[in-house]
């Protein structure tokens, strides 16, 4: 099989935790899999691990926050394939920073990576997406940017007193709506790594390893957007579990 019969993907954010499971997962699947990192060094040793275990790995020097950074990403992967079946929007920051002590450029900074960074990344590589058979953009969000999960109080998330990241979930929320109802050539669609009928997420550096569900887990509707065929959904918002309330 060739690599322009081969189905790719590129995922942000992919030297470790979610984003190194899911290219782990896709790479066994037989995908090529452009794996974006911002540290060049530890995307590198990611892909090495991954192509080791016989996975057909690019590592991207990606930084999602820079423009000339995502440029140069773009040409590098152009370099591979002439076009791209998935984008994975998976690197993200979290910082929980508390109303009251919370300035403009805190909430910047998060917004930078977790919003403007998915927009930067979708943007520069749509005409990769456009040039495939059935293009999926797949959206890492998170449920605590869903208003019906922060004001449930039976949910942990509406104790979780912050602006900056839950936030900017929010507005990758609605951002992917957008783009799913312009663009309907391309399934946008968004995924919390949890269970948020069962109260449950995914441990990951962002919540210093507290959730309860493995990395796997958490990947599942990842994996699942992924691989939508083309009669597939766009502009919903699931967990591991199906659809979730917004």
């Amino acid at each position: 099989m060739t690599n322009s019969e081969q189905t790719s993907v590129l995922v942000t954010g992919g030297n470790k935790g979610l984003g190194f499971e899911s290219a782990r997962r896709l790479g066994e699947r037989g995908w090529t899999v452009f794996l974006g990192s911002r540290d060049e060094g530890r995307g590198q040793a990611a892909a090495d691990k991954l192509t080791d275990g016989g996975a057909n790995v690019v590592m991207v020097p990606l930084d999602v926050t820079s423009d000339e950074s995502v440029t140069d990403a773009v040409r590098l992967v152009r370099e591979h394939t002439d076009r791209l079946d998935v984008l994975i929007n998976n690197a993200g920051v979290g910082r929980a920073i508390a109303p009251a002590e919370a300035t403009a450029d805190e909430i910047h900074s998060v917004y930078d990576t977790n919003v403007y960074g998915p927009v930067r990344v979708t943007h520069a590589f749509l005409p990769l997406l456009r040039a495939a058979d059935n293009p999926r953009v797949v959206m890492v969000s998170s449920a605590v940017g869903t208003f019906a999960v922060v004001t449930d109080p039976e949910q942990p998330a509406s104790k979780l007193h912050e602006l900056a990241y839950s936030s900017s979930k929010a507005a990758l929320n609605m951002i992917t709506v957008r783009y799913a109802q312009a663009l309907p050539e391309i399934k946008f669609n968004l995924l919390t790594p949890g269970e948020v009928a069962n109260h449950k997420f995914t441990a990951t550096d962002i919540n210093h390893h507290t959730g309860q569900l493995t990395v796997t887990e958490g990947t599942d509707p990842i994996v699942k957007l992924a691989t939508l065929d083309a009669d597939g959904p766009t502009g919903i918002f699931i967990d591991r579990l199906g659809p979730i309330a917004w």
